[in-house]
């Protein structure tokens, strides 16, 4: 099992770009069912489902999720827009919040007796396994045979919606959850200031860090990066380990299977080299007391060469650089191959206390559909499937241009927080006390390996 799940989404990612996969019409299907009534405690059955939505009655749809910037916005609001408009009978009432709101607040919310009927739930075992242990989502395998969702979503991106019952085993049993975006952690970068400075785009981690070197001299900001979230820190720390550490052990950190190590030389030189990059001052002056979204602001303004960071901000980063805005792929370290931080958007759940599910089903349905991917590319935005098949300009396309070459070479590794129900918790607070001086890297990542190895240790009994 375990490694079938690295090869799902790793060896089997290119299917994303190279494969026209055979898209369901954005409108739902019309098949008749029973209504929703689910009081005798038994998930439906692909006979029991309904999917002609103008027969549901007068329905309002509660639905939580983090498209708060302006492209993800802008997305989100044109396909509720829609969707309202093809069934009228469905209001939508929408409540968006940050990814660091939405997670502190997500728990309480679907426990509630008015529990919203569709959530964006992040992937990760802290997240997502802990609300599928607790049975607060629901199972969508019948609605993914009604609708077709095996035939429009790969098994790669299933995967990392899928949980067996219980929550434990992540990456098989059922699915819940639908994503609308893909995305990699790269590097934007202002080319009006490479070019001032006569820098190319690095390919190389000695080339990077030569740009770096001479961004500083510069009197330049080499590196804008806010971590007062914390959460940006798995990512800085995520693109440092791609350098050091090789595709398979950064796999099998992120999903929590045996054979990695968070001790291992690699995982020590890109601590280490993290370290070293805050003593050169490579990063924005007080950091750790800087918010995310302030520090992109900040690069899109013009402060700052380079912006570790993912795909999503395309849309507002484009908006305000426009030409002078370009995204490259990590460079290559000491491994010698492309290791790219990445996978899919939230997915979008439905919950288990929501009144709505048919609908909700119906409406994960219609802002995944064919038609929603090509809105999803006209708001500025990298749709998880179709990306291949959009005309894009500028630096969209290279966004998607980097999206194909990583899926393409198996380069994907997946987000370090997914590996472990504490690896969030101690990835962020590690990452920013690391940086931040109050604490030494061995202590950091030992911290992780104990966590991973007990983890890892249960999973196997």
């Amino acid at each position: 099992m375990t490694s079938a799940i690295r090869r799902n989404f790793v060896t089997r990612a290119g299917i994303l770009v190279s494969t026209v996969l055979l898209l369901a019409a954005c409108a739902p299907g019309s098949d008749g069912g029973d209504d929703d009534d689910d009081s005798s405690g038994a998930e439906p059955t692909p006979s029991d489902v309904e999917t002609n939505v103008a027969d549901m009655g007068d329905i309002t749809l509660t639905v939580w999720d983090q498209e708060v910037r302006g492209g993800q916005a802008r997305q989100i609001n044109q396909l509720n827009d829609a969707f309202m408009e093809a069934y009228p009978n469905i209001t939508i009432e929408r409540v968006s919040r940050s990814f660091d709101d939405l997670r502190k607040s997500l728990r309480l919310a679907i426990t509630n007796e008015d529990a919203p009927d569709v959530v964006q739930a992040n992937n990760s075992r802290s997240d997502m396994g802990a609300f599928v242990s607790a049975g607060l989502l629901r199972p969508l395998d019948p609605y993914a045979e009604a609708y077709g969702w095996t035939d429009r979503f790969p098994e790669s991106i299933r995967a990392v919606s899928s949980y067996s019952e219980d929550g434990e085993l992540f990456g098989e049993g059922n699915l819940y959850g639908l994503p609308q975006a893909g995305e990699i952690v790269g590097v934007w970068y202002n080319k009006a200031k490479l070019d001032q400075l006569g820098i190319q785009p690095p390919e190389t981690l000695a080339d990077f860090e030569a740009a770096l070197a001479e961004a500083k001299q510069a009197g330049e900001l080499p590196i804008q990066y806010g971590n007062l979230d914390q959460w940006p820190g798995i990512h800085e720390f995520g693109f440092m380990q791609n350098q050091f550490v090789d595709k398979e052990e950064i796999s099998s950190l992120g999903f929590g299977v045996e054979g990695g190590s968070w001790t291992s030389e690699g995982n020590v030189q890109a601590a280490n080299t993290l370290q070293d990059w805050v003593q050169k001052e490579y990063f924005t002056d007080g950091f750790n007391g800087l918010g995310y979204d302030p520090s992109w602001q900040q690069f899109a303004q013009g402060e700052g060469v380079f912006l570790i960071s993912g795909t999503w901000l395309l849309a507002d980063l484009e908006a305000a650089l426009g030409d002078d805005l370009g995204f490259m792929l990590p460079p290559v370290g000491e491994t010698g191959e492309l290791t790219v931080t990445g996978g899919t958007g939230l997915p979008f759940a439905v919950t288990e206390a929501g009144e709505n599910a048919d609908a909700a089903a119906a409406y994960i349905d219609f802002i995944t559909s064919s038609d929603a991917m090509q809105r999803t590319t006209e708001a500025g935005n990298l749709p998880v499937v179709d990306a291949g098949e959009q005309d894009v300009s500028g630096a969209q396309a290279e966004v998607f241009d980097a999206w194909a070459t990583a899926t393409s070479q198996d380069a994907v590794v997946p987000y370090l927080d997914w590996g472990t129900p504490n690896a969030y918790d101690l990835l962020a607070a590690g990452v920013q006390d690391v940086t931040g001086g109050e604490m030494n890297t061995d202590d950091f990542l030992g911290s992780l390996e104990e966590d991973y190895t007990e983890f890892t240790a249960g999973s196997a009994d």
